[in-house]
């Protein structure tokens, strides 16, 4: 085959590197992680399609970021599982297994934070137009921004995963535990510039937007706390909003650092740890932030269990 074409069918994952001492320690804690995120994600999408009284737009749209936590945990801990107990050289992967999962990775790493956005939209509205909350937050509504979060990324991902597939191959080794875009395009010796424009663009202008929109919308909820004597109003913008910002806090920062450090190849074995992290914290402290700070949650808990 032409050089232009060619590539590699089977490629190897490089990995975490643990010592035979350490690989127990670290199987227990990602399988532990892993029936965590499922049992407690997975629990509260059943409890608030069961419950009435959180078939409301808040959770509904919570149930997608849990549908989000738990697919995205599925994606790559099993992987990993497998494959942490085997010598580096005997770690493999399809081409074609590879690009599905570095396409599942993107699709559900963007729409984590597009769901957030719609999540951020409801509650500006639930507190700033509380009156006009029921006809601006329709079905149709919560459909509308669950297709756009998730088409946003579907899209998004696709433009990149497909530039990368494009490419020849002088690599045949996945140096991080799963494969992502940046595995896929540095397989290549080809001029990679365009993906790495590409890649830089398109994630330094979704992060502009979406910090930008989830400013906006709590600044707008702050000016309107400190203008309102209204203790309710306050204390219902203190309960859901600080909810709802740590959890974005908590994307965010594992995020930045998985970014940051993936383009500095002098700390890969601490990106590596990041790439693992990055599918453990948010996705487990997710549920138990909601879980515990929402009312109506904690008593759909109450009433099941008892």
């Amino acid at each position: 085959m032409e050089n232009g074409t060619y590539r590699n069918q089977i490629l190897m994952i490089e990995g975490l590197k643990v010592t035979p001492l350490s690989s127990y320690p670290a199987f227990i804690f990602l399988f532990l992680a892993y029936i965590f995120i499922l049992v407690s994600n997975i629990g509260l999408i059943v409890l608030i399609l069961m419950d009435k009284t959180l078939h409301k737009p808040m959770y509904l749209l919570f149930c997608n970021l849990s549908i989000c936590d738990a697919l995205g945990a599925t994606v790559v801990v099993p992987g990993m599982l497998k494959d942490i107990f085997k010598q580096a050289s005997d770690r493999y992967i399809s081409y074609i297994a590879c690009v599905i999962q570095a396409y599942l990775v993107h699709v559900l790493g963007t729409s984590n934070q597009t769901i957030l956005m719609a999540m951020a939209f409801d509650r500006y509205v639930a507190i700033c137009n509380p009156l006009r909350y029921n006809s601006i937050m329709t079905n149709k509504s919560v459909v509308s921004l669950t297709a756009f979060a998730w088409g946003v990324a579907i899209i998004l991902s696709g433009i990149l995963i497909s530039l990368s597939v494009k490419l020849s191959h002088c690599s045949s080794t996945i140096s991080y535990p799963y494969c992502d875009n940046p595995s896929l395009f540095k397989l290549s010796c080809e001029n990679v510039i365009i993906n790495q424009i590409y890649g830089l663009c398109i994630t330094s202008m979704f992060w502009i937007v979406s910090i930008s929109c989830i400013a906006f919308t709590y600044i707008k909820i702050a000016i309107l706390c400190l203008s309102s004597d209204n203790s309710g109003l306050k204390s219902k913008a203190m309960k859901t909003c600080t909810t709802h910002l740590c959890v974005y806090f908590i994307v965010l920062a594992c995020a930045f650092t998985l970014i940051v450090l993936h383009r500095f190849t002098a700390f890969s074995d601490l990106g590596k740890l990041a790439s693992v992290l990055y599918y453990v914290i948010p996705s487990s402290l997710n549920p138990i932030i909601y879980g515990v700070q929402t009312k109506e949650i904690r008593q759909g808990l109450w009433r099941i269990f008892h």
